[in-house]
């Protein structure tokens, strides 16, 4: 049997921070983990990290939701994790930001795999400081973040380290009142011990009885920029710094002048990183959120593509 661990959580909440330390770990402990990726958008940024950590067997879904229109997909690709790698030892599941995490594990659900899997459960990676500001976020939105709280099976409250001690106290006792059945913990750049997710979700967990408040039909689309030139990095923050909240994840490879090759650009909720790249990555950004039809560089040219 391969044990199936579902990461979920809103976009920039810190999923694949949380996957790529799991992914360590257990190679550490001399297991062999494959990875099924779910991104918002046609491009599998998320994915270049995984595949940066060298023989991790990877499967995509791209330009869809998992719990949505690519249930079949969902069914194929891990049908090939299993076929292709008759080794591996933990399949771990990353799902797109605009997932219900209930209707991405009922997805992962087969009758051609039942007999070879066993589904540990949900770990929500939540994001503290939206949390604390969660009546910003559009009512449909906030339905989606909140949901994918109230389904968790393990809570994974991140960015501690961007609040106070009574900010983060304050998280931790709401989250706890939210969602009553799922231990918390705290964590900075999604660290966490796998062993402490392995003795949390030691047997297989169901789904509560809770209804659903579903995530099909939100009104999110992601927006592909393609750069003409390189941008100057302080030039490119102020604009950042413009725009409006219903942006809410950005990640891609931006040229900067006097640099050579494209920096991996990633953000969430206000919060800017910028990492160098040794090798020449095409210059491409994908800006996800609502009502964004409007948001562009001046050396930009968008291509809007709704999901």
């Amino acid at each position: 049997m391969v044990d199936v661990y579902l990461f979920s959580g809103f976009l920039g909440s810190g999923k694949t921070s949380l996957l790529l330390h799991t992914i360590g770990q257990l190679k550490e402990q001399g297991k062999k983990p494959a990875v099924l990726m779910n991104e918002f958008g046609a491009l599998p940024f998320d994915s270049d990290s995984v595949a940066g950590e060298g023989d991790i067997p990877l499967k995509e879904l791209l330009e869809g939701c998992i719990c949505c229109t690519g249930s079949e997909k969902t069914e194929a690709q891990l049908q090939g994790l299993l076929e292709e790698n008759e080794d591996i030892d933990v399949i771990l599941i990353e799902t797109t930001g605009a997932a219900h995490p209930v209707e991405a594990l009922d997805a992962i659900y087969s009758p051609l795999f039942a007999d070879r899997l066993t589904i540990k459960g949900i770990v929500t990676v939540a994001d503290s400081k939206r949390w604390l500001e969660r009546d910003k976020l559009s009512p449909q939105i906030r339905a989606l973040f909140m949901e994918q709280i109230r389904h968790a099976h393990l809570l994974v409250a991140n960015k501690a380290d961007l609040l106070t001690d009574e900010e983060m106290a304050t998280v931790t006792f709401e989250l706890s009142n939210f969602n009553t059945s799922a231990p918390i913990v705290q964590t900075t750049g999604g660290k966490i011990a796998f062993s402490f997710i392995e003795k949390t979700l030691q047997g297989p967990h169901q789904t509560n009885n809770q209804p659903i408040i579903s995530g099909k039909g939100l009104p999110l689309m992601s927006k592909l920029v393609t750069f003409s030139e390189s941008v100057d990095q302080l030039d490119f923050e102020n604009w950042i710094r413009t725009l409006p909240d219903t942006v809410y994840r950005m990640k891609g490879y931006v040229p900067v002048k006097g640099v050579k090759n494209p920096y991996l650009f990633q953000y969430a909720y206000g919060m800017v990183n910028w990492l160098p790249e040794y090798v020449k990555m095409e210059p491409r950004l994908v800006i996800i959120g609502e009502g964004i039809d409007n948001v562009s560089y001046e050396v930009v040219n968008p291509n809007l593509d709704e999901i």
